[in-house]
C-alpha cells in the first residue's frame, strides 16, 4: 500500500510578516481545512516535523548566513523587550519576527525528516506543509519570503547523508527558484528542472547556464496545455537521461489562474498532470521516492484545491 507522509509543525504558523502580507499563516489553515473536508487527510500519515540541525542547514548555506539569521533574531528579541519594532526587515518583501528562526528550522526539518522516511522505505513519498517557503533562499542570502532553502538542503542531505548518487529537483512555482539554482548550479549529481513566468520576480530570471539546470521561462498568460507540452519537450528527456534516485519538488501553486501574485493560467488538473508525470519518473528510476515541499500559492481557495489535487496523485487517491 502506498503511504504518503504529511509533515508540518505548529511553529510554521507563528512566523508572520505583518497584516496583509500574502505569505501568511492562513495558507497552512487553508490547506489543512481543504484536506480535512475532502477526506484526503484520512489517507495520509501525519508527522510532526523536527527542527533541522545546524550542520544540515550548512549543506546548502554558508555558516555566515545561518549565524546571521540567528543573530538577527536575537537582536530583534532584545529590541522588542526595549519597546522596539516587532519585525526585522531582510528585503523589501521579507521580514522576520521572533518566531521566524524556529519556523524556518522546522520547515527545513520537515524536508529532512521526510527524506529520511522516504529513503528508508517507511513512506513512499511525502508532502511538507511548511512555511516559510525556501526556493528563493540563496547560499548566503534570505530573500523573496524565504530564509533557508528547504528543498536544496534536503537534496544535498539525500546525497551526503544517505549516499544517493543522483537526485532531481522539480520546481513549478510561478517564480524562478533562483536560490535553488544558486545552491545547486554545477553540481552534476542534482538535475534541476523548472518553468516560471518571465520576466517576473526575481529580476533577470535564471542567472546560470550550468548544464544541470533545465530552465523553461514562459510569458505571462501561458496556459496549462502549453506548459504540459514544454514539460514533455524539455523536462522529461533530461529526467530520463539523469535517472534520479529521488525527486524533490518545490511545489508552488501560484501559477494557478486565480492567484493574483502571478499571471499564469494553470488549474488543478494541470497540477494533477504534472504530479503524475513526476510520479511516473519516480516509479521508473527512484522506487517512487518523492518529497514535495510547499513554496508559493497565495489565493487561499486555489491553494487548498491545488494541494489537494497534488496530494491525491501522490497518495494514489
Amino acid at each position: 500500500m502506498n503511504k504518503t507522509g504529511y509533515f508540518t509543525h505548529p511553529a510554521c504558523r507563528k512566523h508572520e510578516m505583518g497584516a496583509g502580507h500574502p505569505e501568511c499563516p492562513e495558507r497552512l489553515d487553508a490547506i489543512d481545512d481543504r484536506l480535512l473536508i475532502c477526506g484526503v487527510m484520512d489517507a495520509l500519515d501525519p508527522r510532526m516535523a523536527p527542527a533541522a540541525a545546524i550542520g544540515d542547514l550548512e549543506l546548502a548555506h554558508s555558516r555566515n548566513h545561518v549565524a546571521a539569521l540567528r543573530g538577527l533574531t536575537e537582536t530583534l528579541r532584545e529590541e522588542i523587550n526595549a519597546g522596539g519594532p516587532r519585525y526585522a526587515q531582510v528585503d523589501p518583501d521579507t521580514s522576520l519576527n521572533i518566531h521566524t528562526w524556529d519556523a524556518a528550522l522546522h520547515a527545513a526539518g520537515a524536508a529532512l525528516a521526510a527524506t529520511d522516511a522516504v529513503v528508508s522505505g517507511e513512506l513512499e513519498n511525502a508532502f511538507c506543509a511548511v512555511r516559510p517557503p525556501g526556493h528563493h533562499a540563496c547560499r548566503d542570502q534570505a530573500m523573496g519570503f524565504c530564509f533557508f532553502n528547504n528543498v536544496a538542503i534536503a537534496a544535498k542531505y539525500a546525497l551526503e547523508r544517505h549516499g544517493l548518487q543522483r537526485v532531481a529537483i522539480v520546481d513549478f512555482d510561478v517564480h524562478h527558484g533562483n536560490g535553488t539554482e544558486n545552491i545547486v548550479a554545477g553540481d552534476e549529481r542534482i538535475l534541476m528542472v523548472s518553468f516560471y513566468q518571465h520576466p517576473f520576480y526575481p529580476v533577470g530570471g535564471a542567472q546560470s547556464d550550468a548544464p544541470n539546470l533545465v530552465n523553461v521561462p514562459v510569458p505571462a498568460y501561458t496556459r496549462g496545455m502549453e506548459i504540459r507540452e514544454l514539460i514533455e519537450m524539455h523536462w522529461i528527456p533530461r529526467l530520463e537521461e539523469h535517472k534520479p534516485e529521488m525527486i524533490f519538488i518545490s511545489a508552488g501553486f501560484d501559477a494557478h489562474r486565480e492567484d493574483e501574485l502571478g499571471q499564469l493560467g494553470l488549474v488543478e488538473q494541470d497540477y494533477v498532470w504534472i504530479t503524475q508525470r513526476m510520479k511516473d519518473i519516480a516509479r521508473r528510476f527512484a522506487k517512487g521516492r518523492i518529497v514535495s515541499c510547499l513554496e508559493g500559492g497565495y489565493d487561499l481557495s486555489a491553494l487548498g484545491r491545488s494541494v489537494e489535487a497534488h496530494i491525491r496523485v501522490l497518495a494514489d487517491l
